[in-house]
């Protein structure tokens, strides 16, 4: 019998790579609100308006395993057509 091989990747995302999506996922969710709120035509002498967005696209340098996990777990909930969002902690 042969053992396993030591270096072989284990078969769901590392905690560390979950990490790193979060945090991936938190940046270019603020970026997408940020870039919605700075929107021209609401007004020059108004403070403008709160942004809308919850959910987004995930960023794609990390597989769909990630995001499904992340769900699992509690952190994101998938609303539907590939979009994500934060779950209030």
């Amino acid at each position: 019998m042969t053992e396993p091989d030591a270096a072989a990747a284990p078969d769901g995302p590392t905690n560390e790579e979950l990490k790193r999506a979060l945090k991936a996922f938190k940046k270019r969710l603020k970026l997408t609100r940020t870039d919605d709120e700075a929107r021209l035509g609401y007004g020059g002498m108004t403070s403008g308006r709160k942004s809308a967005i919850t959910g987004i696209t995930p960023p794609n340098q990390y597989p769909p395993a990630v995001w499904q996990e992340l769900v699992k777990r509690g952190k994101l909930k998938h609303i539907g057509q590939g979009l994500y969002e934060l779950v209030p902690v």
